[in-house]
């Protein structure tokens, strides 16, 4: 037998130990950050933000929707290319032999199950918007074709194209933009001992000018990022909650007094739920999702036109990979306008819209994710929540597509599709329409409070310095504030919350700057240490081999050993 090869990598100058952090206090005097730098400028900007909303929503939705038809015009390629980068990124770091390496000490286990793990990636990363774009995407794309699809192949290719275009919004782009920014925060917060901050990210970059102005600026981005995605998202929440409550015949509109009775009661909900801190509140809560999630699933694969379902589910991977390079890179410069306006409408929003959520879901999924290697981070983060992503849209969104190729349609309307109201027409066409249309808005509902719960966790994180477990009153603080964003925005009226959609946008313009040098500082980072491991391993490989042929000379008579050189083989070894 041979002694196991050396795995530990060697201390860097500097590294703080890896050990558990005791809260805020030791946290501030190892890392010396002044809280109210990062806490004050961002509470203030998003307040400042809501009030003008608020006065003047009309102004305020014209300037950003004018600064967001530029960045989309002008920036669209950089969105799609820079994306499409985050993936090859992600591969290559699953495959290489970086891959090995633990996100936290060599011999530590995974903090959660497996269950658990996948259940809070699953729930953290889209939430709301599987629930309200499940049937009205795909049905979305096949009512009204992309710029350049082959209509005249007919419905066939239609719908072809359709699925591949959400498969693309939905698959692995989108958690590649989240694996980026949580694997570069995990690896500086559990291998280097860091506090759970982005600035920490691009110290391998920054060194110490990070605890200066401009990692401040980037903590402060983060946090207004992932309030405005999740008020946003409660927004969305609240209008499907509505309609859906509206078309059930509940009430008899969806009107705003309503909508801000659903905000404050969703937002209670979700304080109750942060109070209770993230291994309780939130690990139960994703479970439910999960469970709720899988329910309504089953139900829609089993009283629709099931074998449909699964044939298109297998049949639509193979397309969506046999076209994964001419989607991944498609800007639709030769459809001219009509390929910008399309583009600025999905992929280059979607890619915007996902890079706004990243600080939050990337933090979040880094916390979590203590003792994966970053094999395990990458694959489960990539992969698993893709497929079962690719199932639900299969499942809801074919349905729906199946009812207007084969069943008795309806579900587009001579003005196109009613997002609002897809889902719940759709159900509308399968037996336990009412049941299904309950779960699918306490879904909502519960989604949600997961995102709210995990998402203040994670501003109060960034906002108090670093803190692994931010105060109670700082969870509360951002909590409540999602909810008053939100309302006071609903209340502005349909400018107020496009404005709220188009500012998270542009937060994801600078933060895209941020992401690639954070894919950058994490592959220096991961280089110099598999370096450090190979030359280690080299060293030992070579004296193991030098003791062996050392050995086998003296036991052949070769070389005889010297008097004082009779050391037994296990001896020498071990010394």
């Amino acid at each position: 037998m041979t002694s196991s090869p050396p795995t530990e990598r060697s201390p860097q100058p500097g590294q703080q130990p890896t050990g558990s952090q005791s809260g805020a206090s030791r946290l501030r005097s190892t890392f010396p950050m002044a809280t109210p730098r990062v806490f004050i400028p961002a509470a203030v900007l998003v307040v400042l933000f809501v009030g003008v909303a608020a006065i003047f929503p009309t102004r305020m939705g014209d300037w950003l929707a004018s600064a967001n038809s530029t960045v989309v015009g002008s920036l669209g390629w950089w969105y799609i290319a820079v994306v499409t980068s985050f993936v090859f990124f992600s591969i290559w770091m699953a495959l290489s032999p970086m891959g090995a390496i633990v996100l936290g000490k060599d011999d530590e286990d995974p903090e959660f199950s497996l269950k658990s793990w996948f259940a809070m990636l699953f729930a953290a990363g889209m939430g709301i918007g599987l629930v309200f774009w499940g049937v009205a995407e795909p049905l979305n794309h096949f009512a009204s074709p992309p710029p350049g699809t082959d209509v005249a192949a007919g419905q066939e290719q239609v719908a072809r194209t359709a699925m591949d275009t959400t498969f693309l919004h939905w698959g692995l782009h989108a958690w590649a933009i989240y694996v980026v920014v949580g694997l570069a925060i995990a690896y500086a917060v559990h291998r280097k001992g860091r506090p759970v901050s982005i600035r920490w990210a691009l110290e391998p970059l920054l060194g110490k000018r990070i605890l200066g102005f401009w990692g401040d600026v980037v903590d402060v981005v983060a946090i207004i990022g992932t309030l405005f995605g999740i008020a946003t998202s409660l927004g969305y929440g609240v209008k499907q909650v509505g309609a859906g409550l509206g078309f059930l015949g509940i009430v008899d509109e969806a009107s705003t007094p309503l909508l801000l009775i659903l905000i404050t009661v969703i937002t209670a909900m979700a304080l109750v739920s942060v109070v209770t801190g993230v291994d309780k509140g939130i690990r139960i809560l994703s479970n439910l999702n999960m469970g709720l999630a899988a329910l309504l699933l089953a139900a829609v694969l089993v009283l629709g036109p099931t074998v449909f379902l699964l044939s298109d589910f297998v049949t639509q991977i193979g397309s969506y990979l046999q076209n994964f390079f001419r989607l991944a890179f498609d800007v639709r410069p030769f459809q001219g306008q009509a390929g910008e306006d399309w583009l600025g409408g999905w992929t280059t929003y979607y890619w915007g819209w996902w890079m706004s959520w990243a600080p939050f879901v990337g933090v979040f999924i880094a916390r979590i994710s203590r003792g994966r290697t970053v094999r395990e981070f990458i694959l489960g983060v990539l992969l698993v929540p893709t497929m079962v992503t690719f199932l639900w849209f299969s499942v809801l969104g074919g349905t729906a597509i199946w009812t207007e190729m084969f069943g008795g349609g309806g579900l587009v309307g001579e003005d196109g599709v009613s997002t609002d109201l897809a889902l719940f027409q759709l159900f509308d066409t399968l037996p336990l329409s009412a049941v299904l249309s309950v779960v699918a808005m306490v879904l909502v509902v519960v989604f949600f409070v997961t995102s709210s719960d995990s998402g203040s966790f994670v501003v109060g994180m960034l906002a108090e310095g670093g803190d692994p477990n931010p105060p109670v009153w700082s969870r509360v603080f951002w909590a409540a504030l999602e909810g008053i964003v939100a309302g006071v925005l609903l209340l502005a009226g349909a400018g107020g919350l496009a404005a709220l959609q188009t500012s998270a946008i542009l937060v994801a313009a600078p933060f895209s700057v941020i992401m690639v040098l954070m894919m950058i500082a994490t592959a220096k980072a991961l280089l110099a240490e598999n370096r450090v491991i190979q030359r280690k391993k080299r060293q030992w490989l070579a004296s193991q081999i030098a003791d062996e042929v050392t050995e086998g000379l003296h036991e052949t008579g070769v070389v005889v050993a010297a008097e004082g050189d009779r050391t037994p083989r296990a001896g020498r070894r071990k010394r």
